[in-house]
């Protein structure tokens, strides 16, 4: 375990449990404390999304849009255009579910700078069921041109991924759960758009995740260490730009590639990282994910072992992936 990057509680019963959409909530205030040229604009969702604390705090820079994703999409590219820092602010399956032509063309196609965040995205989700169940935001959001991609794996790095994402010339997606997940990180942990993270070093096989599985990537290097099995395991949270040079010098130190995701496995994280290692160093790899499915209400613990994504799953995985390399 890296004790300057992971939390010292991660592998404790004592871990602390967090929405990451609090850190977005602390961290956009930061942001709009450091830059007058923050603003938030939000679709009716402002105390559950937790851009409610901005909208206390700088109420002349809050815009209650309701529920108009697309015109929410459309007014944050005018002010970006007009040199503001627009946040919008939607659960995922809304922004950029419902309004991704408006940020394809008024956001993307013009590079505004204008920051998405996508809440209560994955099958942790629970009771809220298919219909608020985002399991495809990766894939429509990799896709677009000038783009970056981020899933950050706690509260802390959402945080983190908020305040750099101010710094970044152009279009940001910000994908989070809405479930309480463990505090893998501390402050003092690095975090770079576009710099993978190794957390858990090993030589016998890599799990590459993102989100709220890192934290079961860790469990799973844990348990297996026990065996005599040693798992690398990186925290992959930016999706687009990908971190090549890490990912390709994990697969050719381990040989075998386990990738890990809460959303569809086609198109996701997995997929970006399969495609680059295809050309690059192709290496047997083995991809956890929801398969071609839509999800159902349910407990969110019970809804991860149902859809295969929980640290059971991924040492079959891992398994699988090691008998294929040897």
């Amino acid at each position: 375990m890296n004790k300057l990057y992971l939390s010292p509680s991660v592998f404790s019963r004592g871990v602390k449990l967090v929405p990451m959409r609090d850190g977005y909530g602390t961290g956009v205030v930061k942001a709009g404390k450091k830059n007058r040229n923050v603003v938030v604009l939000c679709a009716d969702l402002t105390e559950s999304t937790r851009s409610l604390v901005f909208r206390n705090s700088f109420p002349e820079r809050f815009f209650e849009i309701g529920v108009a994703e697309q015109n929410m999409a459309g007014i944050s590219a005018g002010l970006a255009l007009a040199g503001k820092i627009p946040f919008i602010v939607s659960y995922a399956v809304f922004s950029p579910g419902r309004n991704w032509d408006q940020i394809r063309v008024s956001i993307c196609y013009s590079k505004a700078n204008v920051k998405i965040i996508g809440a209560h995205a994955g099958i942790s989700v629970g009771p809220d069921g298919a219909t608020h169940q985002a399991l495809e935001d990766i894939a429509i959001m990799r896709v677009l041109p000038n783009m970056t991609v981020i899933a950050p794996v706690d509260a802390l790095e959402a945080e983190k991924a908020v305040l750099a994402a101010v710094k970044v010339k152009g279009p940001v997606y910000i994908r989070m759960g809405r479930e309480a997940v463990p505090v893998v990180t501390t402050p003092r942990t690095p975090f770079a758009i576009g710099k993978a993270e190794i957390y858990h070093p090993g030589t016998d096989v890599t799990i590459i995740a993102c989100g709220a599985l890192v934290y079961e990537a860790l469990m799973v290097a844990k348990n297996l260490r026990t065996k005599g099995i040693h798992v690398e395991v990186v925290n992959n949270h930016t999706i687009k730009p990908a971190d090549r040079r890490t990912i390709i010098h994990s697969a050719k130190k381990t040989g075998a590639i386990v990738t890990a995701e809460e959303h569809q496995i086609t198109g996701g994280m997995g997929a970006a990282v399969a495609e680059l290692l295809s050309e690059a160093l192709p290496v047997p790899i083995q991809r956890i994910g929801v398969g071609d499915t839509f999800g159902e209400s349910g407990k969110p613990s019970e809804l991860m072992k149902k859809y295969h994504l929980a640290a059971a799953d991924i040492t079959k995985a891992v398994y699988t992936v090691l008998r294929r390399k040897r």
